[in-house]
């Protein structure tokens, strides 16, 4: 993915970058350039910041109005990766009413990359993502849990930095979250998740300065508002609830960076619990403790159950099933290599024991070259798809926001848990989106220092805070990962999903054996199927080398079956001639 990245900045990247610098230069020297326009947007964002409610609705609403309005242009998304058809199973087999899927006598022509087949056949991720779009395929369409889960993420991010900065600032921030991520990133346009640990991650920052600060005073003094309200008083139940919904959220989406999030969180409420300024505890523990603690056992709960009916243990998560059963690369840098598990299947070969092992060893050789090398890998992604270009001004006051008491905890939690990324093998943006608010929320601390930028007397941060909010308009639909995603996906996939609906529309139903060449893919993967397999109505089967096909095909006698060579260069469907 860094030699993605590196290619786009090669290629047509540096143009958005350009254009940014030429405009920076008049907004240096002329800070008050269009001054009449931008005033008279900023007053009436002004107005619909403080009026805080109608904000959050009017944020959540507006990614999902302005996607669908440019579905003509931009249709729903089709599955392209390994992850999105796993979610996708977990989908299928909730909207089903099951946990689990019991495993099929046919599985080792259905084994497919990140689903367990044994001992029951399920995707190997936490749940949450998979219940989102299990809703959506209730309503319709898997996509629409997509939507919703991302208008949710909006409004719960706007609602989170209105806990931390002044409300016109706040929507300033959540502005910058739709235009970079809710509309145009693949967190929108695919089925891979971002939008529900973004949420679980909002619930929990965003609950923590209300908890502890009377409301109205996000950055005032803590404990006493200008009514000197008493710290009791100012402690309502429904934020220790709403944490607790938050920790639950990341608990079933991305256990591990929503742990690495909730510790931080975790040691500064209970350092405030503990200290003098902190109400008695006759009013913490009803209000706050008992709250969470009660949310955060259910959901451990309902884990321990979901787990036992996919694995058969309360404490093996499914996805570490897969990883016993599947990778000899483990998750943690500091974990070692295991010797390699071989698989009659070719693909699973190239997969498991070539492209991921290479790449693990790429990151994990032990030395200090190859850590730097890691950390500056997950940087440099983190900030290509979070701020590059318009938002990379910004680093000029990043001295500012580091020393800014203000945001203080924010800048612990970003460093935890960018710290905790570099623990794990492997990174993509969407592994910090349970941080993504936080990150948010120094970004637009970080605008507000730039704005207050002075130099030989001229205020010349207004037109630059200007010239960054402009560019991020424009620049949204261009934004990285968005169309990166698809030119970075294998095309024959697109093939698969176009033959899919060609059998979907053929009277029967149909069995497909995907034949795959030596010289395969191995991120190109065809062979994922419904949670019902034997009810679906069409099947996918891979053919695997000194495996005889004749047990599938008696199994399935009255299906149509058909070939397709999923590394041809046209790749369509052959009638089977070996049946």
């Amino acid at each position: 993915m860094l030699n993605t990245i590196l290619n786009h900045l090669a290629g047509g990247d540096w143009i958005a970058a350009a254009a940014l610098a030429c405009a920076l230069l008049p907004a240096w020297l002329f800070p008050r350039l269009g001054g009449a326009a931008f005033s008279r947007i900023e007053r009436l964002g002004t107005q619909l910041a403080r009026k805080k409610t109608l904000a959050i609705v009017v944020m959540a609403m507006f990614p999902i109005v302005v996607r669908l309005s440019l579905l003509p242009l931009i249709s729903a998304p089709v599955p392209h990766i390994h992850d999105e058809f796993s979610y996708l199973l977990a989908a299928d087999t909730f909207a089903s009413m099951r946990l689990a899927n019991p495993p099929h006598p046919m599985w080792i022509f259905f084994d497919t990359i990140h689903v367990n087949q044994h001992p029951t056949y399920m995707s190997k991720y936490p749940p949450a993502q998979g219940a989102v779009l299990a809703l959506g395929q209730a309503l319709g369409s898997p996509w629409i849990g997509v939507l919703l889960s991302v208008g949710i993420m909006s409004g719960a991010v706007l609602w989170m930095l209105q806990g931390w900065l002044p409300p016109p600032w706040a929507l300033v921030g959540g502005l910058l979250v739709v235009l970079r991520v809710a509309i145009f990133s693949y967190w929108m346009n695919s089925y891979w998740g971002g939008a529900v640990p973004a949420i679980g991650g909002a619930l929990v920052i965003g609950a923590l300065p209300r908890i502890i600060r009377p409301l109205g005073h996000p950055l005032g003094r803590p404990f006493a508002d200008s009514a000197g309200q008493s710290p009791g008083r100012s402690l309502r139940i429904r934020y220790g609830i709403i944490m607790g919904i938050g920790v639950a959220v990341l608990m079933n989406s991305r256990p591990f960076e929503g742990l690495s999030l909730c510790v931080p969180a975790g040691i500064f409420l209970a350092a405030w619990l503990f200290s003098k300024g902190s109400p008695a505890v006759s009013t913490t523990l009803p209000r706050l403790v008992l709250p969470v603690l009660a949310i955060v056992m259910l959901s451990f709960a309902f884990m321990a159950y979901y787990n036992w009916r996919g694995t058969g243990h309360i404490l093996t998560m499914p996805y570490m099933l897969n990883e016993q059963a599947y990778w000899s690369t483990p998750t943690l840098l500091w974990q070692k290599l295991r010797p390699p598990i071989h698989f009659s299947n070719p693909q699973f070969e190239a997969f498991y024991n070539g492209w991921a092992r290479e790449l693990w060893l790429q990151t994990s050789s032990g030395s200090v070259k190859a850590f730097v090398a890691h950390a500056a890998s997950v940087a440099a992604k983190f900030a290509y798809f979070y701020l590059w270009p318009e938002l990379c001004v910004l680093i000029v006051v990043t001295g500012r926001v580091l020393s800014d008491r203000r945001v203080r905890f924010l800048v612990i939690e970003a460093a935890f848990c960018f710290a905790t990324f570099l623990c794990v093998a492997w990174f993509q943006p969407h592994y910090a989106a349970a941080m993504m608010a936080t990150a948010f929320g120094l970004i637009t601390q970080a605008l507000r220092h730039l704005r207050r930028w002075e130099f030989k007397g001229k205020l010349v941060g207004v037109g630059l805070t200007r010239v960054v909010m402009a560019f991020a308009v424009v620049l949204a639909p261009f934004h990285p990962y968005g169309v990166t995603l698809k030119r970075s996906a294998p095309s024959g996939i697109e093939c698969r999903a176009a033959i899919a609906r060609e059998l979907d529309s053929t009277p029967g139903n149909h069995l497909v054996i995907v034949r795959y060449t030596p010289r395969h893919d191995p991120l190109s993967e065809w062979v994922y199927n419904r949670a019902d397999i034997d009810r679906a109505k069409v099947i996918w089967a891979r053919e695997i080398p000194g495996v005889e096909l004749r047990p599938l095909l008696d199994y399935y006698k009255g299906r149509q079956v058909w070939l397709v060579d999923a590394d041809d260069t046209s790749p369509h469907l052959m009638p089977y001639a070996g049946k």
